[in-house]
């Protein structure tokens, strides 16, 4: 009969062996990792939802990350916003209580306070983060702005804003009559017009009126005026002098849409005071008074107020518009329109992505399955033009300390900037962009919130579906490797017998 050995009798417990040490091994894998597999194949059934809660727990994460990310694009784009609000704020308290002493250089102390925050503003448009500039719109890699000192000072052939604001002053008539014409058309009248019709610069007629005894008034602008004809306004005397005490009022609107009105009062004493005319022998001697009243009085109206205005509406023109606008000339003291401003001779101060659409839609990004927040921002938006004209102007303007009429101009200057730089009901504002922002870090707050309990659930599901009992685990481990150790010796000792050990001896 055939005698089989040791090897062939126990082959079975060399697979017992190897199985034993396989199971081993799945479960160190399982202890090491923490999962029960490392493939879907061996989740078996739950393969199908552990796939798809992963990705979910993986979308989360993705959406976690991008609100992350956008929450500090906006928490530095909130320390921007409200630099430029604090910016405006020093200038618009500057301008309100600034003495008007000028320095060298003819500027206030308030006009040097201005010039600081226009260089800071500007900064602040320009903020990166990450390589990503936030005020320019869709052209991220773009600054939004050309520097400050190219703005105001321009750039080779390119006219900055001062240039523009000198051309602006000479157009409007600041060192004459505002391109007003007075004449008398009879001996007891007083005419005032405009130099040329539908010109934008200079004064414009708005109203007249009249205490003046005896006296009438017509314009401005009258119907019967003949298509083109300048506007006019006057008042005729008559054959009767006005009392002691009568006055005439002459309204104008300036440029930068403020009025202002000159006062003249009939006085009998001569000379007379400040904003009268001298009551003469007769009312032709009295228009005569009144003509070279009027003419000192629109002289010092157009060498302060308009200046100002002048120099605001410059502002205005080279920033809300683009391209800018800029004076037709040369000559300029006789110019009639404006023009647009060319790349070769004008500076475009914004040089962001320009669009009609809102800007917060020039950054849009998505926080969750169905949730997206817009967070874009341009530098031409009306808040922040609106800040920028009136600080530039502020900075930009110079006066003559030898002009009598350099209070008067300051004067001007100030209320205006105090005017423009407050918060005016209907139009945007910094804190506009800065709730807009803040809606947006509300709903990433909100969304993160949602997500994560969402995803807690989530990783809570697929962590009993492919995680481990760490202490079952190390139990069945210990118990295999018992197991393991045992099945060793009993195939070391079957290997160890020989037929010699069951012959009997002798």
């Amino acid at each position: 009969m055939a005698i089989d050995g040791v090897s062939g009798r126990t082959s079975y417990l060399g697979s017992s062996i190897l199985n034993i040490k396989s199971q081993l091994d799945t479960l160190t894998q399982q202890l090491a990792s923490g999962k029960k597999s490392i493939t879907y194949a061996g989740l078996g059934v739950d393969s199908g939802t552990a796939t798809g809660l992963r990705a979910q727990v993986s979308t989360i994460a993705s959406y976690a990350n991008t609100g992350t990310v956008i929450n500090t694009r906006l928490n530095v784009a909130n320390l921007s916003l409200q630099g430029i609000t604090d910016a405006g704020s020093q200038v618009k308290g500057a301008a309100a209580g600034a003495t008007l002493t000028l320095d060298s250089a003819g500027k206030t102390a308030g006009q040097k306070t201005a010039m600081a925050s226009f260089t800071q503003v500007i900064s602040l448009l320009n903020t990166s983060v990450g390589g990503r500039y936030m005020f320019s719109g869709r052209a991220t890699d773009t600054p939004a702005t050309q520097p400050a000192d190219v703005i105001l000072n321009g750039s080779g052939t390119q006219a900055g804003l001062n240039q523009l604001i000198d051309e602006r002053g000479q157009a409007d008539g600041t060192s004459g009559l505002g391109r007003l014409v007075l004449t008398s058309p009879t001996p007891t009248s007083v005419t005032i017009g405009e130099d040329v019709a539908g010109s934008p610069f200079g004064l414009k007629l708005s109203a007249i009126t009249s205490t003046l005894t005896g006296a009438t008034v017509t314009g401005p602008a009258p119907p019967a005026a003949p298509p083109g004809a300048p506007s006019e306004m006057s008042v005729d005397l008559g054959p009767t002098n006005p009392s002691n005490g009568d006055k005439v009022r002459f309204t104008f609107s300036l440029p930068d849409g403020t009025s202002e009105t000159i006062e003249l009062t009939a006085s009998s004493s001569s000379p007379p005071p400040d904003g009268g005319f001298t009551i003469g022998a007769d009312s032709t001697e009295t228009a005569t008074n009144l003509n070279a009243a009027l003419n000192t009085a629109v002289g010092t109206l157009a060498n302060t107020a308009l200046v100002a205005a002048s120099a605001i509406t410059a502002s205005d023109n080279f920033f809300s518009s683009s391209p800018p606008l800029r004076v037709d000339g040369p000559p300029f003291d006789t110019a009639t329109q404006l023009v647009n401003g060319t790349p070769a001779n004008t500076v475009s101060w914004y040089t962001g992505e320009s669009g009609t659409d809102p800007a917060r839609g020039t950054a849009v990004a998505a926080i969750d399955q169905s949730i997206s927040v817009q967070y874009g921002a341009r530098a031409n938006e009306d808040a922040f033009v609106a800040q920028l004209k009136s600080i530039a102007v502020y900075a930009a303007v110079t006066t003559d300390a030898s002009n009598p009429n350099a209070n008067g101009q300051l004067t001007a200057l100030n209320s205006r900037i105090v005017d423009n730089l407050a918060v005016h009901p209907g139009q945007q504002s910094i804190q506009d962009i800065q709730a807009d922002f803040a809606g947006a870090q509300a709903a990433i707050a909100t969304a993160k919130d949602r997500q994560t309990q969402t995803g807690a659930i989530a990783q809570s599901m697929l962590d009993s579906i492919q995680g481990i009992n760490d202490n079952e685990v190390a139990t069945k481990i210990l118990a295999l490797q018992t197991s393991l150790q045992a099945s060793y010796q009993t195939t070391a000792t079957l290997y160890q017998m020989s037929l010699l050990k069951f012959m009997p001896v002798g």
